[in-house]
């Protein structure tokens, strides 16, 4: 055992001198420094001006309370136009009901119950909530007020603009999905 020691000593001696050698600062870094002073002399480029945005202009949508695309055209015939002649005109003053914030198109009846020998209808709205409504309830935009409620089906009566300058009453049904 002793015989091996004195040779692994030596060995750990010749390495860390070899270690401390390569740690030794050597000042040869004049190809670096030329470089630098190379690159340091060369003349700028000229940086390109900041672009100008143009300031956002909004749109507004002027054909809110024109009839959507998407639904069926009001035909006005003869006897229509004595309906027109009603005096039909929403009530803007009363305060509106939470279905109202949706189109007509995007509410489903997904049930119904009867509470005093009444019914009430169960709506889905756009957002997946599911509202109780009554006869006498608003729902739609187009100011649509339930008439009648029953096992299949909520019949409604909407309020459209007749494209004359007056008011429309429409009939509406949602049918049990």
């Amino acid at each position: 055992m002793q015989v091996l020691r004195l040779p692994l000593r030596i060995l750990g001696l010749l390495g860390l001198t070899l270690l401390l050698a390569a740690c030794n600062r050597v000042d040869n870094f004049q190809d670096l420094q030329s470089f630098v002073v190379e690159v340091k002399s060369r003349p700028g480029a000229e940086v390109e001006p900041v672009p100008e945005f143009v300031p956002y202009e909004g749109f507004i949508y002027s054909a809110a309370s024109m009839r959507s695309p998407f639904e069926v055209p009001l035909i006005v015939d003869g006897e229509s136009v004595a309906l027109m002649s009603q005096d039909v005109e929403p009530d803007f003053d009363r305060p509106r009901e939470a279905l109202e914030n949706h189109a007509l198109s995007s509410l489903n009846m997904v049930g119904m119950l009867v509470r005093g020998g009444n019914f009430q209808a169960l709506i889905e709205d756009s957002f997946g909530e599911v509202h109780r409504v009554a006869v006498g309830n608003y729902m739609g935009r187009n100011h649509g007020r339930i008439e009648e409620i029953t096992e299949t089906q909520v019949s409604l009566i909407e309020i459209v603009p007749s494209g004359s300058g007056g008011w429309v009453e429409r009939p509406q049904t949602l049918t049990l999905q």
